[in-house]
């Protein structure tokens, strides 16, 4: 050791002796969090340290992944498919998360990542994402289904289709599907062989029919839960299972409903919708909510009363034109009383002015102590863009009663 002004100056001896000695296990752990290009990079820290990088079990070939390939001058799906192919040559141990991102102006070939999929298949895969950018879905092999130690399957514009011999996922926690194509098979055949299920997301799939909602309140686990009320089956909506919501999911945390394309069924109006209270439930967002129609408001006037642990709501409005502002129900409304003593923040998106807006608004304010934001933002630059109408809105938020002493409302008028 050589003393420098009194700190002692590390011999590269000594720090190579360190690089050099470090346990595999450390490694791989270091390697994994690294980007896949800074991982590689690792081969030229010393001798020993040239094929560390073959520990890999995380592979993330995202976004940022083709950025750094573009800034070399590699941008196409040859390139890639070189990179990748030869690094599960390479590579040791499992593979135990793969992320594959596809650019939407990037030719692929999709035999090339069947193959990865059936290497995947056999080498313990847990977690499993493909975000294709591209026009054309992607027709994924059969062999994604035969990844039985999955827990994590995120898949966006793909085909699928499964085996004759498909018994399930039963490790399977998290679900996350967008815009999917059930060839000979159906959403609710996986999810119902799929009992492990903590997390559950997904989008339209007109072209496989609707979902029937027995097939999703089995889980009691489930904890976060995700779908277009459009893609439900509309004979459940009007059964003692929407009734019951809330002890069909003891344990939901975050719920998250799109009212788009979707009408209840006949005038449920009057009715309790909700005998049981969600006990977990923390966040709810709730999209496209036509606030000219009576039972959707009521509806989510409901989820948001029965959930006495809320702590952030998400609103985002659907205006139909066809109906005037001054069509609302102020009466009903009105008479509507919210004890939400937990509730910290509540966004409002999309925002109109209009009278039920403005209820709304009033009654979360009254009945929220812990309340500290409520942010708006207006559907469009238009919307109330003259001095009178944004006036005319503050003044009535100004006069509602707040529970909470520290409650802000802010509006993002821009």
């Amino acid at each position: 050791m050589e003393l420098v002004l009194g700190t002692y100056k590390v011999s590269k001896v000594v720090l190579e002796d360190v690089i050099n000695s470090t346990p595999d296990n450390v490694i791989t752990n270091i390697l994994d969090r690294l980007p896949i290009q800074d991982a590689l990079r690792t081969a030229i820290l010393s001798r020993k340290w040239r094929f560390k990088w073959t520990m890999l079990t995380r592979l993330v070939f995202d976004w940022m992944f083709y950025e750094y390939l573009v800034g070399l001058g590699m941008n196409n799906w040859y390139d890639v498919r070189n990179i990748i192919s030869r690094l599960f040559l390479h590579l040791k141990g499992p593979i135990t998360k793969f992320v594959l991102y596809i650019p939407s102006g990037m030719v692929f070939n999709v035999e090339d990542i069947n193959d990865w999929i059936m290497f995947l298949s056999r080498n313990g895969v847990k977690e499993f994402t493909l975000n294709n950018m591209h026009v054309i879905p992607l027709k994924l092999s059969t062999h994604i289904f035969s990844c039985v130690e999955l827990e994590s399957l995120t898949l966006d514009n793909s085909c699928l289709r499964s085996p004759p011999t498909f018994c399930g996922l039963p490790n399977l926690l998290r679900l996350d599907l967008g815009t999917v194509v059930f060839e000979n098979t159906s959403l609710g055949e996986i999810i119902s062989r799929s009992p492990s299920l903590e997390i559950l997301r997904f989008g339209r799939h007109d072209r496989v029919g609707k979902i029937k909602l027995v097939d999703i309140v089995k889980f009691e686990n489930l904890k976060r839960l995700l779908f277009p009320l459009c893609s439900l089956d509309q004979t459940a909506i009007t059964s003692c299972l929407i009734v019951d919501l809330g002890s069909c999911f003891p344990n939901l945390q975050v719920l998250c409903l799109d009212f788009q394309n979707f009408q209840f069924l006949g005038n449920l109006v009057g009715k309790k919708w909700i005998s049981t209270s969600f006990s977990c439930l923390e966040n709810l967002t709730l999209y496209r909510i036509d606030f000219s129609c009576k039972i959707n408001l009521m509806f989510a006037f409901e989820l948001i009363r029965f959930s006495p642990k809320l702590q952030g709501l998400v609103i985002t409005a659907k205006h139909n034109d066809a109906v005037p502002h001054s069509a609302n129900f102020s009466a009903e409304l009105n008479s509507i009383q919210l004890r939400l003593p937990q509730l910290r923040n509540v966004v409002l998106r999309s925002f109109q002015g209009s009278e039920n807006e403005i209820l709304m608004i009033k009654i979360i304010l009254a009945g929220s102590p812990s309340l500290k934001k409520i942010n708006i933002f207006p559907e469009s630059s238009q919307v109330l863009s003259g001095d009178n109408g944004r006036l005319m809105v503050a003044t009535k938020l100004l006069k509602f009663f707040r529970a909470s002493t520290t409650a802000e409302v802010e509006i993002y008028w821009s």
